[in-house]
């Protein structure tokens, strides 16, 4: 993991020519919002422009983001939650709808520069027991269909994010096939993409695959060469991505696509929650993956040919994201959720740039009264973390040994700024003070919340409800029509 030492100055050489093409960078974000702690659009997209990142992913289609990144030249992909396939998929006409209210109204002259459309979030997900399954294909076809009707179905593509575990192999990349249950919908699911020209869009994450497995090489993980590699004939492998990416494409190759252009939508590794989630490793596997991607060295069954778009995951850590696959789920920012840069990575164009203009609640803090007993708030400590994000207090999080009058504090004051500072939230039976003093300690932070003043979640909830409500009298008109 020491090699990203000399990562920039490899990076500096692979991408002088990209110097002033930032917006055909071949990295880019996601963009995520689960969290009590949003920023501004408008800053976060001057802080993508700061930092020249040119390609962003959504999961959703969300209008105060939409309207930020009219003009920016960053291209967009919009996302379809999983929640909609059944709607989308019963319906040509909540597809038009859908393709007016969050596609074409945005991309009018000077617009938002919408290049993909993300059906579903990774539907095939083996946890979802197949719930989404049959809904993916009939939802695309009418959304192409959608497409066509407005003249976009040339520049806009629709693609379907999946996650790695839609493949797999018994022991090597080139025996990577389809799960068999999914063999016939990837078929005609990738047979789609290929006619109208998208790519297939995949998740790779080895830190999972370290995080889950106890016999995984940890060197494997990362790019700097592996003392564990894998061996596959005249192949072989120094690292989990390329060794996951080629398993994807000898998956395609059986069932004829063996061509097709890949794009990782997401891929990253979080900075605490887990023994092997630290700043460190975090800054060694991103900036490692941007120097072999921008390399082009591509990879053993491709070789020069790297993915067509890399999304890194994630532009900001997510405070509300759900912890049950471990406490590092709210921990994959490359910027903590107030836009300031974890570690110096190099995206091409020097080191991450801050974001400006935050607009920072006033400076004040809840904490523990200092005349209290640790263990007379313990109940208090339970309540504030069910609510707020505790996370960096647990075995893994860089607030985990601040003892337990600084743990009280920390719960304390995350559920504070959660509540916007109200007066009242930090009252906890009067075992709580708000102090103007940072108890900041060491490496754990005391965080300031972010001003919603400039936020319009409400007018944005009115709009989602009042959508829905067409969105349903809709299908419903069309159900009966076809029922005449």
């Amino acid at each position: 993991m020491e090699a990203f030492h000399w990562a920039n100055i490899l990076l500096w050489g692979f991408l002088l020519r990209r110097w002033l093409l930032w917006v055909d960078s071949a990295v880019g974000v996601n963009w995520g919002t689960v969290s009590s702690h949003k920023l501004p659009p408008a800053v976060v997209v001057d802080l993508m422009k700061e930092n020249r990142i040119g390609k962003v992913k959504l999961f959703d289609a969300d209008p105060d983001v939409l309207l930020a990144l009219r003009g920016s030249g960053i291209e967009v992909m919009v996302g379809i939650p999983n929640e909609l396939l059944a709607v989308l998929a019963s319906s040509a006409a909540a597809s038009d709808l859908w393709m007016s209210q969050n596609v074409t109204r945005y991309m009018v002259k000077a617009g938002v520069d919408i290049r993909y459309i993300a059906v579903g979030n990774e539907p095939f997900l083996t946890s979802y027991q197949g719930q989404y399954q049959s809904f993916v294909l009939p939802a695309m076809l009418n959304l192409q269909q959608s497409l066509v009707k407005v003249n976009l179905a040339g520049y806009v593509k629709l693609v379907v994010p999946c996650n790695a575990d839609a493949y797999q192999s018994a022991s090597v990349p080139s025996e990577g096939t389809f799960r068999p249950e999914l063999t016939q919908i990837m078929t005609q699911l990738v047979s789609f993409l290929n006619l109208n020209g998208s790519p297939f869009v995949v998740n790779i994450y080895p830190f999972l695959s370290l995080y889950q497995s106890a016999d995984f090489p940890q060197d494997y993980a990362f790019f700097d060469g592996s003392s564990h590699p894998v061996v596959d004939g005249q192949n072989v492998y120094y690292n989990a991505f390329d060794g996951n990416y080629d398993t994807l494409v000898a998956a395609l190759n059986r069932i004829g696509y063996g061509q097709m252009p890949i794009a990782i939508g997401e891929v990253g590794w979080p900075t605490e929650g887990a023994l092997s989630a630290t700043v460190t490793a975090a800054e060694a596997f991103n900036q490692g993956l941007i120097v072999h991607i921008m390399s082009n060295r591509g990879t053993p069954l491709r070789p020069g040919v790297p993915p067509v778009d890399v999304y890194l995951f994630s532009l900001f850590d997510e405070e509300q994201k759900s912890i049950l696959p471990g406490n590092f789920e709210r921990h994959w920012g490359i910027y903590s959720f107030d836009g300031q840069a974890k570690y110096p990575l190099n995206l091409g164009n020097g080191r991450l740039e801050n974001a400006k203009n935050v607009p920072y609640l006033p400076p004040r803090w809840c904490i523990m009264s200092p005349i209290q007993d640790p263990a007379a708030v313990t109940n208090h400590m339970k309540l504030a973390c069910s609510v707020a994000d505790c996370t960096t207090l647990y075995y893994g999080g860089s607030c985990n040994a601040i003892g337990d009058k600084g743990n009280n504090s920390y719960a304390f004051n995350s559920y504070y700024q959660m509540q916007k500072q109200d007066a009242g939230s930090c009252d906890f039976d009067g075992l709580g003070m708000i102090t103007f003093l940072n108890p900041t300690v060491g490496n754990c932070r005391f965080l300031v919340g972010i001003s919603d003043r400039n936020c319009s979640c409400i007018g944005c909830g009115i709009f989602c409800g009042l959508w829905m409500m067409v969105l349903w009298v809709v299908i419903y008109i069309s159900l009966v029509m076809n029922s005449l």
